[in-house]
């Protein structure tokens, strides 16, 4: 008599399970990491924003807005929220004490998932147009991060 009865041996399920495993351990960082590097877009867009924002500003008052304007709708502020769409970054605005000239930045929100993004933690952008990032411990890292 012969056994018609198909099943899977202990061996065939572990293969799998082991190779599910080494899978998940290859895609998932992989996967994160496109994430992190996906979203520092929103950083650089909402900096790049509040720039041409503050260049329609000076056209109008001959200086930049202060921080206080941010978020004052237009022509009298600059229109924007302090924190960017997907609320991943914040933004913080520093004005020359002149008016005529800023520096912009962008700092992930320690309660985004953004926060663990270590190798473009803060970005920056002043009145010159003058793109920079640094890493978590301050490292230069601007050609990497404004791409």
């Amino acid at each position: 008599m012969k056994n018609t009865e198909r099943g899977f041996t202990l061996l065939e399920v572990l293969t799998v399970a082991v190779v599910i495993g080494v899978l998940t351990a290859i895609a998932v960082p992989s996967w994160q990491t496109h994430v992190l590097r996906t979203r520092r877009s929103e950083a650089t867009a909402a900096l790049l924003d509040l720039q041409r924002a503050q260049d329609r500003y000076f056209g109008i008052h001959a200086r930049y807005a202060p921080a206080a304007q941010l978020d004052s709708a237009p022509p009298g502020g600059l229109g924007l929220h302090e924190l960017t769409p997907l609320g991943a970054y914040r933004l913080e605005l520093n004005t020359a004490a002149d008016g005529l000239g800023f520096l912009a930045s962008a700092t992930a929100v320690p309660s985004s998932g953004q926060a663990g993004d270590e190798r473009c933690a803060r970005f920056t952008i002043d009145h010159l147009g003058q793109r920079r990032a640094t890493d978590a411990s301050g490292i230069e890292r601007s050609a990497d991060c404004w791409r």
